[in-house]
């Protein structure tokens, strides 16, 4: 009896030391690892200048420059009359802001439109306008369009993170997917840069650069542009944006 008792205790141990000694190897999952940490909400076609314009989800192909600039003047006609009707503040930046100064106009190589927002609408518009589907009559030319109003869900977190979802909002043409990137405002470090807001992309401004906006008109519209627009416009692209008449030719 004590003979197979210790046995048993002898092969007990063996297997324990076995397992301990030669852990099984195991691979990872790498379809399950992918889905963990890609969670990027917006999703484009492609990444270069042209196929990183367009929202996939609408995506039937890469339009001709008219039908691109057409689409673009519209859609944001369409957008600032719509945020201006409901009583939403918004304004328009970047390159979008650079054409303001040049003729009130979008630039004639850009790809895509510019705006901001304040974190308080933006928050305002996650809970009562998200995936919802705006339709635009123009009033000077026959033209029917319809657009998605979509929130990232990652919204709510002012931070950056990863990376994956620094675009808030988009406003969407449901007819080929070109969309204007909209683009949320906070003070997310008030300990380190009082009276500083910033969006996920660390475009930093002072709140008076940004406050009171100013009434202009864009692409034929009423639209709000940031108070210290030159300021703005210098920091961003340098003075030689401002005075240059010609780029690329």
């Amino acid at each position: 009896m004590r003979t197979l008792l210790y046995a048993s205790t002898i092969a007990l141990a063996v297997l324990i030391g076995q397992a301990f000694a030669a852990p099984v190897e195991t691979k990872p999952n790498l379809g399950m690892l992918k889905e963990e940490t890609d969670h990027k909400y917006f999703h484009e076609p492609g990444n270069d200048d042209i196929l990183g314009h367009y929202d996939v989800r609408y995506y039937h192909g890469v339009v001709s420059y008219d039908e691109r600039t057409d689409t673009l003047r519209h859609m944001i006609r369409a957008y600032l009359q719509f945020f201006r009707a409901e009583g939403l503040e918004t304004w328009i930046a970047h390159g979008t802001l650079l054409g303001w100064w040049w003729n009130g106009k979008m630039l004639p190589w850009d790809w895509d439109v510019d705006i901001q927002v304040s974190g308080t609408t933006l928050s305002h518009l996650a809970t009562h306008y998200n995936r919802t589907l705006h339709h635009y009559d123009s009033p000077d030319i026959p033209i029917k369009r319809a657009y998605l109003l979509d929130v990232n869900p990652w919204a709510r977190e002012r931070e950056r993170g990863d990376g994956q979802n620094i675009i808030d909002a988009r406003w969407i043409d449901t007819r080929n997917g070109l969309y204007i990137d909209i683009t949320g405002l906070s003070e997310t470090h008030p300990d380190l840069w009082p009276g500083v807001v910033s969006c996920k992309n660390y475009h930093r401004y002072r709140k008076e650069d940004l406050y009171p906006l100013r009434e202009s008109l864009y692409e034929g519209v009423p639209a709000l542009i940031p108070n210290a627009y030159v300021k703005i416009l210098k920091e961003e692209y340098q003075e030689k944006a401002l005075v240059a008449a010609e780029y690329e030719g």
